[in-house]
């Protein structure tokens, strides 16, 4: 059995850690986290209140979940490689290229197994969509369109209220939100980016939209019942429930308890009097070695489903939400349907963050999506799976991406900010 320490116990590392165990293939041996009630999710295990207690230590597990916020990875990834663990290590690599280059160093000097939580890699979907692609099934693939639908509700809480509303605290939202998309079409096509363009910005969720009368807290605001972004509407349905967001507003998720977070904490300010500044739409549009092309939209004004792709080939086409995906083939000019969501057993919920549906912030399950065999679709459940058979056996062909591959994809995500900031078209370096 696998031997796991924790390092950042929150929403992501906790859910991660929870299938490790639950599925009998680890135990988590070691959590360091600066909250004690964090820490405590894990009886039994040694308590640090500081990843560099642990480091301190002789090496106490076989491998660490890394899932610190985005700008504490770096330290921890490089001085835990340079201890000998096996490294997964939540996404972003890091919030700098000099940073994401010293972990992929660190981890290559190392000869660790490492991984990067590109989770979309790893569903039932993307392994479905994958082997059609790679069967030749569409031909050569030659544009692709994708959408990434944050979510209103989403984005309020995460990117408005929340730990990613900054960029100078955290990073910028393509690099937080949609690394892993950007990974996930190099993925599919098989080929690297080599030009990037984008577009976008902070539109909506700034002063002058505020409707007049709100007040700086939704408890206090006589316009919230007609407010999509009500945080009482958001949070409350969830009272007593220890399920993601709530669990990110307090320790204490009765009613009171979600109250007083909403009166006192940051998650209960009015959408348009925070301090956010990170994008609530951006495009990016893509031209892969050989030609082909993409176009990945994000944007916050969607309901809570599912990505959208549709991906054009010189033999046909394919359309996928996330559950189905339609396979046209120009030959016989028939339409093939391609069901790919788990039923049974296999629908595992691994907790954490969690895509939620229709209308509903989430319901009953934890996020960084309710969805088709739990965490983002199944990936959160495949990615661990995958990494502790690697750790297990040292046969790394489970894990799906290098750590150079994955910091190709977070150069994407920086060339599409420079462009967007700056107004260029901006050619990556070749490998």
């Amino acid at each position: 059995m696998v031997t796991l320490a924790v390092v950042g116990a929150g929403s992501r590392g906790a859910s991660y850690a929870r299938h490790a165990v639950e599925s009998g293939q680890a135990r988590v041996v070691a959590v360091a986290d600066p909250l004690d009630a964090r820490r405590d999710r894990f009886p039994g295990a040694a308590q640090y209140t500081d990843w560099r207690e642990l480091a301190a230590q002789p090496r106490l597990a076989d491998a660490v979940i890394i899932a610190t916020q985005d700008r504490d990875h770096v330290e921890p990834a490089v001085r835990l490689a340079e201890l000998g663990y096996d490294i997964l290590l939540e996404k972003p690599m890091a919030v700098s290229e000099e940073d994401c280059r010293s972990i992929v160093a660190a981890a290559e000097r190392s000869d660790a197994v490492f991984a990067v939580c590109h989770v979309l890699r790893y569903t039932p979907y993307t392994r479905a969509l994958k082997r059609l692609l790679d069967e030749g099934r569409i031909g050569e693939i030659v544009s692709i369109q994708h959408l990434e639908p944050v979510g209103w509700w989403h984005q309020a809480h995460s990117y408005v209220r929340g730990n990613w509303r900054r960029a100078d605290e955290s990073t910028f939202m393509l690099l937080a939100k949609s690394c892993h998309d950007l990974d996930w079409l190099v993925y599919l096509t098989g080929r690297q980016v080599t030009r990037v363009s984008s577009f976008g910005g902070l539109k909506h969720f700034r002063p002058e939209n505020r409707p007049e009368g709100a007040a700086d807290r939704c408890l206090d605001c006589p316009v919230e019942a007609a407010c999509p972004y009500s945080a009482r509407r958001i949070y409350l349905p969830l009272a007593g429930r220890e399920v993601w967001p709530l669990s990110v507003l307090t320790e204490d998720v009765s009613e009171a308890g979600v109250l007083e977070a909403l009166r006192t904490g940051p998650y209960g300010r009015c959408v348009y009097a925070c301090d956010n500044d990170v994008v609530d739409h951006q495009v990016v549009n893509m031209e892969f070695e050989g030609g082909t092309t993409a176009s990945f939209t994000m944007t916050a004004f969607t309901p809570s489903i599912h990505r959208q792709t549709r991906i054009f080939g010189t033999r046909g086409s394919i359309e996928g939400d996330g559950e189905r995906l339609t396979v046209h083939d120009f030959v016989t000019g028939r339409a093939e349907i391609v069901e790919t969501r788990p039923t049974g057993p296999e629908r595992r919920s691994s907790g954490g963050e969690s895509e939620g549906r229709a209308n509903e912030p989430r319901s009953g399950r934890d996020h960084k999506h309710a969805t088709a065999g739990g965490g983002h679709g199944g990936g959160d459940a495949g990615l661990v799976d995958a990494f502790l058979a690697a750790v297990a056996t040292r046969d790394r062909s489970s894990i799906l991406s290098s750590p150079r591959a994955s910091l190709h994809s977070h150069l994407i995500a920086w060339a599409a900010e420079r462009s967007r900031l700056h107004g260029e078209t901006v050619t990556l370096e070749a490998r």
